[in-house]
């Protein structure tokens, strides 16, 4: 069913944190475009309309095909800054206060670049934003599960120096023949290093991927876990330890986790107690940023109240400072006053 101009309106105005989100998954079209050029790298596109008409995939391997095939044009300081302050713009549009935010170092450096240099384009991109928006942004480094695990020790060998610019470590790809217990050492290297605990599980991996992700890992959230539902005993136990599930309906829709975003269990979730938020994963290739996400939902017949409860959790999920979640939940409870109405 559609939504009305309101609804989108409070949608869009919903004060919200976005934790599941690339930033290699933000770059639109255009943008890889005006890159390639202004970096000479040769894309093998006939334009704008041929590239835009390869965004449209129907599986994880030719999504990942074509992301890694135009991470190729991100070259310099000024490209990563740019590609970050870009997405933050999106995210201030959709209400979000928060973005803790993923990359992928291991496959930049295999691209010949230095990680100094895409950390400090991302976090010049946060600065501009910051300035511009007064959106809060914080950066997850993201290890490439289908990469040797001797290239995720050589990421961390570069990340330990600046371990206090980071906020946790993540770990991300094809799930499937790259179980978490192969990363066991990575996790507890960089717990070492001050670092938050997340991990992708659930998504095209089975239930027992997120078992092993929260007994082997020790992650603090995951990310999708969507087939949590498969495993009753270990959906009670998320909802008793309060572990965040970042679930991410049309990313679940185009890499056909699902067949019909109403079948992403996100009302069973909620339902039995989990912490559930809601993101847009890698929006330029998805169709939708977090708004887009968020108004699916409402599509399916889920209450804007439910909507409202997900946008809390994503509050009580997010890694930020005790002090700027209240702000947060502050903003939320006035939100929730000017939309009373939609309440019920």
């Amino acid at each position: 069913m559609a939504i009305s101009t309101r609804i989108s309106q409070a949608l869009h105005a919903l004060p919200k944190t976005e934790l599941h989100l690339h930033i290699e998954g933000t770059l639109e079209p255009e943008l890889a475009l005006r890159l390639a050029d202004r970096n000479g790298v040769t894309l093998p596109f006939d334009g704008i309309d041929d590239l835009r008409s390869h965004y449209r995939f129907d599986n994880l391997q030719s999504l990942l095909d074509l992301y890694y095939q135009l991470m190729s044009v991100l070259r310099t300081r000024e490209d990563f800054s740019d590609l970050m302050f870009d997405y933050l713009a999106h995210a201030h549009a959709d209400g979000v206060h928060r973005a803790e935010i993923f990359f992928d170092p291991q496959v930049h450096m295999n691209n010949g670049l230095d990680y100094d240099l895409v950390l400090d384009g991302l976090l010049d991109g946060i600065a501009r934003g910051r300035a511009a928006y007064g959106i809060d942004a914080a950066l997850i480094p993201s290890v490439v599960r289908d990469l040797p695990v001797e290239s995720a020790q050589t990421l961390l060998d570069a990340a330990a120096p600046r371990a206090d610019e980071l906020l946790a470590i993540g770990l991300d790809s094809t799930e499937v023949g790259y179980p978490p217990e192969l990363f066991e050492r990575i996790y507890a290297r960089a717990a070492g290093m001050g670092l938050h605990l997340v991990a992708h599980a659930g998504e095209e991996g089975t239930a027992e991927y997120i078992r092993q992700t929260l007994d082997v890992l020790h992650v603090e959230r995951i990310d999708h876990g969507v087939r949590i539902i498969e495993d009753p005993t270990l959906v009670r136990r998320v909802a008793a330890e309060g572990i965040g599930l970042t679930v991410c309906p049309l990313s679940n829709l185009r890499l056909q986790v699902v067949d019909d975003v109403a079948k992403v269990p996100i009302r069973q979730l909620l339902d039995s107690g989990v912490c559930v938020t809601v993101n847009s994963d890698d929006p330029a290739y998805f169709g939708g940023y977090i708004a887009d996400n968020y108004a699916a939902l409402a599509e399916t017949g889920l209450s804007i109240a439910a909507l409202a409860d997900i946008a809390g959790n994503s509050i009580e999920a997010c890694f930020a400072p005790e002090a700027d979640k209240a702000a947060m939940r502050t903003e939320l409870d006035q939100w929730k006053t000017e939309y009373s109405d939609l309440l019920g």
